[in-house]
């Protein structure tokens, strides 16, 4: 909700800050794509303003629609644009999705549709609470067989990310993006699609490795440099894709490290689980491989400031740190002497 003069009705004007939100990143960027492909089409179920597509609305009001508060409709609505060959963005927070889930499973996924779902409110979202909370959709959306699924770690990865899927166009994608502001990178001007199922390192290092999913790299980082402190020298991994997954990476940072830690804004059965089946699938769990899955935890958190909620979580610089001393069997004033 917007602060708003309760004599007036006149809303506030937002804060200017130094990062664009990441809602504002998505809706740029779409417009940037759409001036150049017609078949573009965008859906919000009666979330234009919280999704962004008020400002796409405002450039293309023929190509956008929102059908109310029917998000199984507008799942149907955009697996129908599909099949006859636009390109349908259906942008609807994490927590509704799941309320169209049983169309996501049949009207798109089974008919193998590109139907593209740009999930907002991934993770924590503070005040909002539990209701708003984005925790499930990595669990509910990898598990369909042919979903292509991203967790951009930042705004240009945001970007990227939407170039990726644009270019998706013979089955279903989706990525998933936080409330709140970027981290403050350059945004290309019209940024290159991934390749699909490829991850990337970010900082190289021997004892530990942090395989990071989506904006939690900003705190991975962070925490490799605690761990440095230490004595430890960790690798830190951005894995951008939870499915498929970059199996390439995942082996080779099995092979070389002590102990992998998976972190994620998501719960219980969502990247690290994909993780730990993929590890097991090829052997990598049998040569002694110690691993965290670092998740959400199992409860419904109470609402709080999101940098507090992640703490409580053990999702931040020092959650992270505390998981991988405890998988290396180190203790939390020093673990020099280990390899570095």
């Amino acid at each position: 909700m917007v602060k708003f003069d309760v004599v007036t009705g006149q809303q506030a004007k937002p804060a200017q800050a130094g990062a664009p939100s990441y809602t504002k990143v998505f809706a740029q960027e779409l417009i940037k794509h759409a001036e150049r492909d017609d078949k573009i089409v965008a859906i919000t179920a009666a979330m234009p303003s919280g999704t962004g597509l008020d400002l796409f609305g405002q450039k293309f009001p023929d190509r956008t629609f929102d059908v109310g508060i029917a998000e199984q409709h507008a799942v149907t609505f955009a697996a129908g644009l599909a099949a006859d060959g636009m390109k349908p963005f259906a942008a609807i927070y994490s927590t509704f999705l799941q309320r169209g889930y049983d169309q996501v499973v049949h009207d798109v996924a089974i008919q193998g549709l590109p139907v593209r779902f740009a999930i907002d409110r991934a993770g924590l979202v503070g005040a909002d609470g539990p209701t708003h909370a984005g925790s499930f959709d990595v669990g509910y959306l990898g598990q369909l067989p042919g979903m292509v699924l991203m967790g951009p770690s930042d705004e240009a990865e945001l970007a990227r990310a939407i170039a990726t899927a644009v270019a998706i166009d013979g089955r279903p994608s989706a990525f998933r993006y936080p409330r709140g502001e970027g981290v403050g990178v350059e945004i290309p001007a019209l940024a290159d699609p991934l390749e699909i199922g490829k991850g990337r390192i970010v900082r190289e290092g021997t004892a530990v490795a942090i395989l990071s999913f989506g904006t939690r790299l900003t705190e991975s980082l962070r925490a490799a440099d605690l761990l440095a402190a230490r004595g430890l020298s960790a690798t830190v991994a951005d894995a951008r894709f939870a499915k498929p997954l970059d199996l390439d990476l995942l082996l080779r940072l099995a092979r070389e490290h002590e102990a992998l830690i998976t972190v994620e804004e998501g719960a219980l059965g969502g990247f690290g689980a994909f993780v730990l089946h993929a590890l097991a699938e090829h052997g990598a769990l049998d040569r002694g491989l110690k691993i965290r899955t670092l998740t959400l935890p199992d409860v419904f958190q109470d609402q709080d400031k999101p940098e507090i909620m992640y703490a409580q979580a053990g999702l931040d610089a020092e959650g992270i740190v505390r998981a991988a001393l405890g998988a290396l069997g180190a203790d939390n004033a020093s673990a020099a002497g280990r390899r570095a």
